[in-house]
């Protein structure tokens, strides 16, 4: 019988992502724990206190103090948890305890002319960087596996879908260049808002007095300071109820949710049973029945994308913050922007590991250009007949005999060759697969000109 899990490891199973498969145990997992926050907490109230004794308004043997104090083990994420219910906010006990651990001499210069938002606000900033950080690492190994696909595919010729409807040929290549032009957009974007995520620091309603009553000639100067402690963008104004650089963060992961989930929907729906041009390099198995290769990635990838908008929504929400300081908006942040940077995290570790592992059958691609009967190039024969027998002809005739096609279950081009109005034409070269994917190749070479 097991026995009952103690309270301690129950609070830390319940941060190990048992119903998050998706970003269990990627890099995201662990730069959004519990204990990631509590370092980001207390990393930006040790850069506090050292930026304001870099602009002579604290010791530096209390800056020294402070930082030696601010260490994560020192501290006790559950009771801070449950005490965070007084006052709404984890930092107010976290500043208690750390104010204790340093002792009476410097404990004053902790948090010193800080609110809690502008602890909050900045310790989530710090996680978002060191989120995004091995976010963009895993985009760059996803653009490079979909760049080498999209060459060794080139002319790797498919059926293009339109509707759920074959349409005309395409190739594979083209279909893996444009999945990576969303993954560098994506990239672009993280890049951008990454770079930009500024510290906050603003005091109790975004004037800095408090800063400029315990002795700064110009308290403007010490937000740039912090950010330079923190690596952070030097913010222009106190934005606790400016909540662009949230809506920035939020916007750019779900695009990046919704990009790699447009590839992972195209690897579902190719690598279903009746189609398998595409197979996971290593699909998972199933409970049930043994001989299942599901995939995995593809499926965690798309649950991603499902979410992140709506957790986006909430986010943008936000943006209507009353006064200097909101009550609720802010705080209805905190989950969905840590749960928006796991997904995304997670998605990120399994799309280049589907890119990097993805099989392709270029046989059975071949194969599914016949499955309409010649139907495929109705669109190249439309346009090749055009200038012989006039444009509503060669429509009309095309419509009925596809018609025929679908009732006898006869090849296009072989119904073609019975009409009289056509004995003199050779229909070869327009049901040529390989002559009917227009500008594809060119295109794929022009997309895998950006770097």
């Amino acid at each position: 019988m097991t026995s009952p899990a103690s309270p301690a490891s129950s609070a830390e199973a319940a941060d190990a992502g048992l119903l998050g498969p998706g970003w269990a145990g990627s890099p995201a997992a662990s730069a959004t724990s519990d204990t990631a926050f509590l370092r980001a907490l207390l990393d930006a109230e040790a850069a506090l206190t050292r930026a304001q004794a870099a602009l002579g308004l604290a010791p530096a043997e209390a800056a020294d103090a402070v930082t030696r104090a601010a260490d994560p083990a020192r501290f006790d994420v559950r009771a801070l948890a449950e005490r965070a219910r007084a006052g709404g906010n984890p930092v107010i006990g976290l500043v208690a305890d750390l104010t204790r651990d340093v002792g009476e001499e410097y404990g004053p210069y902790v948090h010193r002319g800080a609110t809690s938002q502008d602890i909050m606000d900045t310790a989530t900033m710090l996680v978002a960087v060191r989120t995004l950080d091995p976010v963009l690492a895993d985009l760059a190994r996803t653009e490079a596996a979909l760049a080498r696909l999209a060459r060794a595919h080139r002319d790797t010729v498919m059926p293009g879908r339109t509707l759920t409807q074959h349409a005309v040929p395409t190739t594979f290549g083209l279909k893996a260049a444009g999945w990576r032009s969303l993954v560098l957009d994506a990239r672009d974007r993280t890049a951008r808002v990454r770079d930009a995520l500024p510290a906050q620091l603003g005091g109790a309603a975004g004037t800095l007095a408090a800063f400029a009553a315990y002795g700064a000639d110009d308290a403007t100067e010490l937000p740039a300071a912090y950010a330079r402690e923190l690596g952070l963008r030097a913010p222009l104004l106190p934005w606790h109820t400016l909540r662009t650089p949230v809506a920035d963060l939020a916007g750019c992961l779900a695009f990046t949710a919704g990009a790699l989930g447009k590839a992972a929907a195209d690897v579902l729906v190719l690598s279903r049973t009746e189609i398998a041009e595409l197979a996971e390099g290593s699909g998972g198995g199933s409970s049930a029945m043994p001989h299942k290769a599901n995939p995995v990635r593809a499926t965690l990838i798309t649950a991603a994308a499902r979410r992140a908008p709506q957790l986006a929504a909430t986010l943008y929400g936000s943006l209507a913050a009353e006064d200097e300081r909101p009550a609720g908006a802010w705080h209805a942040e905190w989950e969905p922007l840590r749960d928006l940077l796991r997904l995304v995290g997670g998605a990120a570790r399994d799309a280049a590991e589907l890119a990097e592992g993805l099989r392709v059958d270029a046989d059975a691609m071949r194969a599914h250009l016949g499955l309409t009967h010649g139907l495929i190039f109705s669109e190249r024969l439309s346009a090749e007949l055009a200038p012989l027998i006039g444009r509503a002809r060669a429509r009309e005739l095309l419509t009925e005999l596809a018609r025929r096609t679908y009732t006898e279950g006869r090849d296009l081009v072989e119904l073609l060759a019975e009409q009289p109005e056509l004995k003199d034409i050779d229909l070869g070269p327009p049901t040529d697969p390989t002559r009917c994917t227009g500008s594809a190749g060119t295109l794929i070479d022009r997309a895998l000109e950006r770097r």
